[in-house]
């Protein structure tokens, strides 16, 4: 089969994908903004054409220049598994009339505003939101929602340009802060735990679903630099107090009309046990976390994936054998990394149960740490006992220390 991926190598966990697709024996034509020379070994060995272009986020100009490339081929499936390409692979597939995922359909997963009302009208609850595009539509907005409160963009991804408001003041700043975001959601913020649902889906169903849990929330740690955020795979999905979550999430997933593929969905478990819908996106978690199900269950979902959106099959074993926890580190000053303290005893603790330890080495300049989630390195440790996963986790984010200048 002949699969066009957009942005192929970038960010880097597509390698993966691209991997994936070229060792279950499909051709893969890419088109990305990276020059052919440029991209990494392994993506080059995987894909059988490609394309680059100079603005990979210009849809009209990609379309136009995809079009050219291809004259008369036609492949049987574009996709992509970046956030901002989602609604250009959706346009490209209605234009060649290849299967997937609607422009409509994608659009639901993609616009917050329109994601909460289709999520709504099925009966589902979503924080009180409204779209706005000026100041006084935000001040607005907050006189109606109250505070706490939620700035955010409309079609953004992760946490970035998002901000919490607890008072005028803090909505001030976020105004300030957000001034080139052109349209953005304003949202009720909800008290309580943050976990994921993530899923591979056939036909809309569910072949695959993981559950992890945010600690602190991605707000929070996106808001203190100290902070080393930790993200831990559930083992056991079958707990009670999971039980709103998934059978929102896959509610979620029926009222959106998902196809096949990937979803990452955020959802709020209250004190009160009550499971409140976050966002989703028809695409894969960042950040890892697709390495995280994989040593949760010991597949290779990035190889399974292709498999999902080709043959419309799901192949690996879906036991889930570990809880699975990632720390991102963040060293202590600015300027490049000097010392790593406290690694080597945690390896010695953890013992058998790390999996990767890819922290940045001295003289590495540091990430900025607004910018990414990824930090300066992380750590991973799996353990089947939840309570053992999370004190190895939280023994990383207390023990190890990096410090920059």
């Amino acid at each position: 089969m002949r699969v066009l991926f957009l942005a192929p190598s970038y960010p880097p966990e597509m390698i993966q994908y691209t991997r994936g697709l070229a060792e279950l024996g499909h051709e893969v034509w890419g088109v990305g903004d990276t020059p052919k020379d440029g991209l990494p070994d392994l993506v080059k060995r995987s894909l059988t054409a490609y394309l680059s272009v100079p603005r990979l986020l210009d849809e009209g100009d990609v379309m136009a220049r995809v079009a050219a490339w291809l004259g008369r081929r036609v492949p049987d499936r574009i996709v992509s598994n970046w956030e901002p390409l989602v609604l250009l692979a959706a346009r490209l597939r209605e234009h060649y009339g290849l299967p997937g995922m609607s422009v409509d359909a994608v659009n639901g997963f993609r616009d917050k505003q329109i994601m909460k009302e289709r999520v709504a009208a099925a009966g589902l609850r979503v924080p009180r939101s409204k779209r706005v595009r000026t100041e006084a539509e935000v001040r607005a907005a907050a006189e109606e929602i109250g505070y706490p409160l939620i700035l955010k963009p409309i079609a953004g991804a992760g946490s970035a340009d998002t901000f919490r408001c607890r008072d005028a003041a803090e909505l001030d700043a976020a105004i300030k802060a957000t001034r080139h975001v052109q349209e953005a959601s304003c949202e009720e913020y909800i008290e309580g735990d943050e976990f994921t649902f993530d899923t591979l889906c056939v036909g809309g169903q569910t072949v695959y679903e993981n559950v992890a849990h945010y600690l602190p929330k991605p707000i929070e740690a996106r808001s203190v630099e100290w902070i080393s955020p930790v993200i831990i795979t559930v083992r056991d999905l079958t707990q009670p107090k999971l039980q709103p979550g998934l059978t929102l999430g896959r509610n979620v997933l029926k009222a959106l009309g998902m196809v096949d593929g990937f979803t990452h969905m955020e959802w709020f478990l209250t004190p009160k046990g009550e499971a409140i819908f976050g966002e989703i996106g028809c695409r894969p978690g960042g950040a890892h976390l697709v390495d995280q199900m994989n040593y949760t269950s010991d597949i290779d979902l990035f190889r399974e994936w292709g498999r999902v959106i080709t043959d419309r099959r799901f192949e690996a074993n879906t036991e889930r054998k570990y809880n699975v926890g990632i720390v991102f580190k963040r060293a202590q000053g600015q300027g490049r990394i000097t010392r790593i303290e406290g690694l080597g005893n945690w390896l010695r603790e953890a013992g058998q149960w790390v999996v990767e330890e890819s922290l940045l080495r001295p003289g590495t300049q540091r990430r900025n740490w607004k910018n990414t989630l990824l930090s300066d390195g992380h750590v991973v440790v799996r353990h089947p006992d939840w309570d053992e996963a999370y004190r190895l986790s939280f023994a990383a984010a207390t023990g190890i220390k990096m410090y920059a200048e």
